[in-house]
C-alpha cells in the first residue's frame, strides 16, 4: 500500500517553507503526494496562529478539509496553531485523528504501513521546554515547482513586541549558517530566493555573536538572478545593510514598521517614529530613486487615540509606500498588551481601518499608474503573470503579460497600463 498525503499550508511565507520540508521528509519515507485533498489518505493542515483572524481561517479550513475528505482518510493539524492550542483543538475538534504539536509524530504506526524515518514538525530545539533534537529548519529542502522559492534563514525571535505572542510558541532566534542557507539556495536551481525569518535583520546574532544579514546577502547575491528580502525590522536599516540590498539591485525594502505614533510605538515596544522612518526612507531614496517600500500596521492597539490615528495618516501621506497592509488589532493572550487598558471599540478600529486603506490605495493607484510608458526587466512567474523587482510573491500586484512566454525566462517589458495593483505590459522586441 502506498500511502498518498496532502498539505494544506496557512499562514506566512515561513510556513511555506515549513511545509516544503515536511512534504520531502514524508517522501522519504515513502510517502506520495496526492493531486489534491480529496484523494489523500493523509491530510495535514500546517496552521497559523498569529492573531484571531488566522485562528479562524485555519478552523473552518480543518473543518471545510474534513467535511470533504475520502473516507477513512486520516486529518492531522500541526504548526503554530497545534502547538499553542493543542488539548483545546483535541477535545473540540472530533472531525480531527491527531493534533502534533511541534516535535510530535504526525503519523499514528496503526493508520498506514511502516515508514522509514520519523515525521514531525519540530522546527526551533530553542523553544522553551522543548525536549525534541529534530530540526525542520536544517532539513533538506525538495525541488520547488516555480522559478522563485522562500528561504527561511533562521526561527523563532529575541525581541518582545507588546502585540507578538511568537517567540512563546516559535523560541528564540535559532539561525542557520551561512554556509547551510547557501547550499539551500544553490540547491534550489531557481531564479529568485527570498529571504525570511521571524526577524530577519538579527540574522547571526545567535550563532555568530554579531548581526551579518550584509554578509549573507554578499555570500548569495551571485547565486541567484534575484535576491529579495521580507521582514527587516528598521533599527538595524544602517548604512552598511541598505547598501548590501542595494548590491543586488533588487531595491525592495520591506520594513516592519507597525505604526507612526512614538508614543504608541512606546507601548507597543517597539522602536522608531514616523520622523525616523521617513528619514531612512528618504535616504534610500537618495540613493536609489527607483526603491519600493512595503510595511505593514496595525490599527487599535490599546491606547491608540485619534492623534495617533491623525499621526499614522500623515505619515502614509508623506512616506508614498508602494504596498502597505493594515491590520486590526488582535488581544492575544500572554502578551504584554493583553494586560493594557484602553482597548479601542471594534467599530472604531474598523472607521479607522477603512480610513488609511483607502488612502493607502490612492497612493498604490497613482505609484503603479506612473509607472505607465517606463521599461523593467520581469521574470515569468506563470503562464501569462510576471513581476518585476517592484512586486515581491504573493503579496504585491503582479505584470499581466503574453501568456505564451515561457514561465521562468526573464523578459524586457513596457508597461502600457495599469489595473488597481496591476500592470499591463507589452514585450519590448
Amino acid at each position: 500500500m502506498t500511502v498518498s498525503f496532502w498539505i494544506e499550508t496557512l499562514g506566512c511565507p515561513k510556513n511555506r517553507v515549513d511545509s516544503d520540508k515536511l512534504a520531502g521528509r514524508l517522501g522519504t519515507s515513502g510517502l506520495r503526494p496526492a493531486d489534491n485533498f480529496k484523494d489523500a489518505d493523509l491530510v495535514i493542515v500546517n496552521t497559523c496562529a498569529f492573531i484571531e483572524a488566522a485562528r479562524m481561517e485555519s478552523i473552518e479550513t480543518i473543518l471545510e478539509l474534513s467535511d470533504q475528505k475520502k473516507p477513512n482518510a486520516k486529518v492531522v493539524i500541526t504548526g503554530c496553531m497545534a502547538e499553542r492550542y493543542s488539548e483545546e483543538l483535541a477535545s473540540e475538534l472530533p472531525e480531527v485523528d491527531l493534533v502534533a504539536g511541534f516535535g510530535q509524530e504526525l503519523l499514528d504506526p496503526a493508520w498506514f504501513e511502516p515508514i522509514s524515518v520519523p515525521v514531525k514538525l519540530s522546527v526551533n530545539s530553542n523553544r522553551p521546554g522543548s525536549k525534541y533534537d529534530f530540526d525542520l529548519l536544517n532539513l533538506s529542502r525538495p525541488h520547488v515547482q516555480t522559478p522563485w522559492a522562500y528561504v527561511k534563514i533562521a526561527e523563532g525571535c529575541n525581541r518582545a513586541c507588546g502585540f507578538c505572542a511568537i517567540p512563546s510558541f516559535r523560541g528564540k532566534q535559532q539561525s542557520r549558517t551561512i554556509e547551510a542557507i547557501v547550499q539551500e539556495v544553490e540547491s534550489l536551481d531557481v531564479k529568485e530566493a527570498v529571504l525570511v525569518a521571524q526577524d530577519l535583520a538579527s540574522y547571526g546574532s545567535d550563532l555568530y555573536g554579531s548581526k551579518l544579514l550584509a554578509e549573507l546577502i554578499t555570500a548569495l547575491k551571485d547565486k541567484v538572478d534575484w535576491l529579495r528580502l521580507l521582514y527587516i525590522y528598521p533599527s538595524e536599516l544602517n548604512q552598511g545593510l541598505i547598501e548590501a540590498i542595494l548590491s543586488t539591485g533588487i531595491a525592495y525594502f520591506d520594513l516592519s514598521l507597525q505604526h507612526s505614533s512614538r508614543p504608541l510605538l512606546a507601548r507597543m515596544k517597539r522602536w522608531g517614529s514616523g520622523e525616523k522612518f521617513l528619514e531612512r526612507i528618504e535616504y534610500i531614496r537618495s540613493l536609489a530613486p527607483e526603491a519600493v517600500f512595503r510595511s505593514s500596521f496595525i490599527i487599535g492597539y490599546p491606547g491608540e487615540t485619534e492623534k495617533d490615528h491623525d499621526n499614522l495618516l500623515r505619515f502614509i501621506n508623506a512616506a508614498e509606500l508602494d504596498w502597505a497592509g493594515f491590520f486590526t488589532f488582535s488581544n492575544e493572550v500572554g502578551t504584554y498588551a493583553n494586560r493594557l487598558d484602553e482597548k479601542v471599540n471594534r467599530g472604531l478600529m474598523m472607521e479607522r481601518l477603512a480610513e488609511v486603506s483607502e488612502l493607502q490605495d490612492q497612493i498604490t493607484a497613482m505609484k503603479r499608474s506612473n509607472k505607465i510608458g517606463t521599461e523593467v526587466l520581469a521574470l515569468v512567474e506563470t503562464q501569462g503573470i510576471a513581476r518585476s523587482y517592484m512586486e515581491a510573491p504573493e503579496i504585491d500586484g503582479v505584470l499581466k503579460v503574453d501568456p505564451n512566454l515561457q514561465v521562468g525566462s526573464f523578459v524586457k517589458v513596457k508597461v502600457t497600463g495599469s489595473e488597481g495593483p496591476d500592470l499591463l505590459c507589452e514585450v519590448v522586441r
